[in-house]
C-alpha cells in the first residue's frame, strides 16, 4: 500500500513566491539607487560640479577681475577681486538651481561696504552674467564677466 501524497498548500507556495518577489524588487531598487547616486557624483565631479567656474574672469566694462581659484563641494569659493588693486572678498559661494550654476560674491572694503555680485554661469557663452549691487550708491547694474584663462 502506498502512502498518501501530501499536497503543499497553494497558500504556502503563494506566500513564499511573493516574499521572494518582494526581496528581489527591493534589491533592484537599492542597486538602482546606489548606481544613480554614483553616476551623479561622477558626472558632477568631486566638488559638486562647480569646475566650470574656476578661472580668471574679466568684466570688460571696467577691467574688474574676479578670480575663482577653487570651489569646494559645499559651494564655498576661494576667490579674489581686483579693481585693479585687490579688494576684500567677504563671502563667495556657488549654488545650483537645477542645471544652472550661480555665483554670489560680497565685497567688504572702503567704497565697497557690502557691494555684491549675483551671477549665473552661461556655458554657451562661457560667461558669468548677472547683477552688480553697488552698496554706496544703492544701485544695481547688469554686468557680465568673460573668461581670460
Amino acid at each position: 500500500m502506498s502512502k498518501p501524497k501530501h499536497k503543499k498548500s497553494r497558500r504556502h507556495e503563494s506566500s513564499v513566491k511573493s516574499g521572494a518577489r518582494r526581496k528581489f524588487f527591493i534589491l533592484i531598487a537599492v542597486v538602482l539607487t546606489v548606481g544613480i547616486a554614483a553616476a551623479v557624483t561622477l558626472l558632477r565631479g568631486g566638488n559638486g560640479g562647480f569646475d566650470a567656474l574656476n578661472g580668471r574672469w574679466l568684466r570688460p566694462d571696467g577691467g574688474y577681475v574676479l578670480e575663482i581659484r577653487a570651489v569646494d563641494a559645499s559651494g564655498k569659493i576661494d576667490a579674489a577681486y581686483r579693481n585693479p588693486k585687490p579688494i576684500n572678498v567677504a563671502k563667495a559661494e556657488a549654488t545650483r538651481d537645477g542645471s544652472k550654476l550661480k555665483v554670489f560674491v560680497e565685497l567688504r572694503a572702503p567704497n565697497y561696504p557690502g557691494s555684491t555680485y549675483t551671477l549665473t554661469y552661461d556655458p554657451q557663452q562661457d560667461q558669468l552674467r548677472g547683477i552688480y549691487f553697488q552698496a554706496v550708491q544703492q544701485q544695481r547694474f547688469d554686468v557680465y564677466f568673460v573668461r581670460t584663462k
